[in-house]
């Protein structure tokens, strides 16, 4: 049966708050958590984005719940081995219950440091390198590696959970979904895609973990909600490979400019109508995901988890 979690967004939130929303998500009864992992916001409009890790070592001591992230580039910015060690103590602090999710990463966050943003099938391959490096420093033995993109020497993590850390991959098309199923130990992808999910258990997934996640704004005026969404999350909706080029929230600004609110308000469920929640995340259920994770747009996070604890979730899980 499908589970339903929370997705905390670094994006707009600040770390106290994001404390306090998984305090609630665990109350309202959501199983698990997600978070996201950003240096910069989308759009300036958002207004935040904290050091994830950090907060992840504050959500260990405020609630029970599993804890992923959604999703870390462990590439660039943040070199394969820190990752590997990060995620390390995060499941110790976790006692077991943290799954490192990765992908491929976006400009946005990874050309910081000016490194040259590769295209995609090498953003891929070089993925898959430091999945391979985090696997074997996972094992608690001393790594020296050379490859393609990373060299490592002596490196060893003293600081590990009892079980190697599961690491989940992002997807968001066929190449992608092939990778995810060769070297993950689950899929993580955002549409209700039963075709992507069948490609990633033929690929090698098998029974493996696939997790989703999905934005909803509630509100009881939807009029408003939409313009809450269509504000903070337009550049949701960006077609093509923008999401990964473009490299400055400035830039996802004037994208998002060009995001109708009408593309906004069919794409993304506003409003209080319980039946239209309840069907947004049963799609993901129907699709042959094994958890969904949701997560609610704007500032008014006491009102949405109401709102999931007596209407939403009973019909889900009842």
């Amino acid at each position: 049966m499908t589970e339903y979690g929370y997705f905390l967004s670094c994006e707009e939130h600040s770390p106290v708050a994001l404390v306090e929303q998984a305090r609630m998500a665990e109350q309202a009864g959501f199983t698990s958590l997600w978070i996201s992992d950003h240096f910069h916001p989308w759009t300036a409009e958002q207004g935040q984005s904290p050091l994830v890790w950090s907060v992840i070592g504050a959500l260990s001591q405020a609630t029970s719940l599993s804890v992923a992230t959604a999703v870390t580039c462990p590439t660039m910015r943040l070199n394969p081995v820190v990752t590997a060690q990060a995620a390390a103590t995060s499941a110790v602090l976790l006692d077991g219950r943290f799954r490192l999710g990765v992908g491929s990463g976006e400009a946005l966050n990874e050309h910081i440091l000016g490194d040259a943003w590769p295209e995609a099938s090498v953003r891929l391959e070089m993925l898959e390198e430091a999945v391979q490096v985090m696997r074997q420093l996972f094992t608690g033995e001393e790594v020296s590696h050379r490859g393609r993109h990373y060299t490592v020497e002596n490196a060893r993590l003293y600081t590990l959970p009892e079980e190697p850390v599961p690491v989940d991959v992002s997807a968001f098309g066929p190449a992608a979904t092939e990778v995810a199923a060769r070297i993950g130990d689950g899929l993580v992808t955002m549409t209700p895609d039963a075709d992507a999910v069948a490609r990633f258990r033929r690929g090698g997934g098998g029974a493996k973990p696939v997790q989703g996640g999905v934005k909803v704004c509630w509100g009881t005026d939807r009029e408003q909600a939409i313009d809450t969404a269509h504000r903070l999350w337009a550049v949701e909706h960006l077609p093509g490979e923008l999401n990964q080029v473009l490299p400055t929230p400035a830039h996802f600004r004037q994208a998002a400019e060009l995001v109708p609110r009408e593309r906004v308000a069919s794409a993304v469920t506003c409003g209080d109508d319980v039946d239209e929640h309840v069907r947004t995340l049963r799609a993901y259920a129907d699709a042959g995901f094994d958890r969904v994770h949701v997560s609610q747009i704007g500032p008014d996070q006491r009102g949405f988890f109401d709102f999931y604890r007596t209407k939403v979730l009973p019909q889900l899980t009842g």
